[in-house]
């Protein structure tokens, strides 16, 4: 049965893991906090924190991003998308906060013919290949 299967789209991961230096306190404080029940675990405390943070400032990202023209979301190029750009010789400048990827079955010539810049405030998703061939124009 299980060879009948099959994946009609990759399944894109909607978080990315990083990495967190805390002082010993303050991982002692957090520990206490999940400890009395007030969070699940650390990682529910992190987020909460950070989407907090995020909240407070929300009237000045909001600002940046419109400034900067960033696209607010998930961008996916398909290789119709990069040759459509390439044909119509207009390259396209990718401007993303958020996730901003790549199909798989573009090679890195359609990336470079079609691709003049990459801003990514995020994860860029692309593969190796295309992804050297980008090292250029990537910022």
């Amino acid at each position: 049965m299980s060879g009948n299967l099959h994946e009609l789209r990759p399944r894109t991961p909607d978080s990315e893991k990083i990495t967190v230096n805390l002082g010993f306190v303050d991982l002692g404080r957090i520990d206490l906090m999940v400890r009395d029940g007030f969070y699940a675990n650390r990682t529910d405390f992190i987020r909460t924190a950070v989407r907090n943070q995020l909240d407070r400032q929300e009237e000045s990202i909001r600002h940046s991003v419109a400034r900067r023209q960033l696209s607010l979301g998930l961008a996916h190029f398909t290789r119709q998308d990069l040759e459509a750009a390439r044909d119509a010789r207009t390259p396209l400048h990718i401007q993303v906060l958020g996730l901003a990827s790549i199909a798989d079955d573009v090679t890195p010539e359609l990336a470079r013919a079609a691709i003049a810049s990459v801003q990514v405030l995020g994860a860029f998703h692309a593969s190796a290949a295309v992804k050297a061939a980008l090292a250029d124009r990537i910022a």
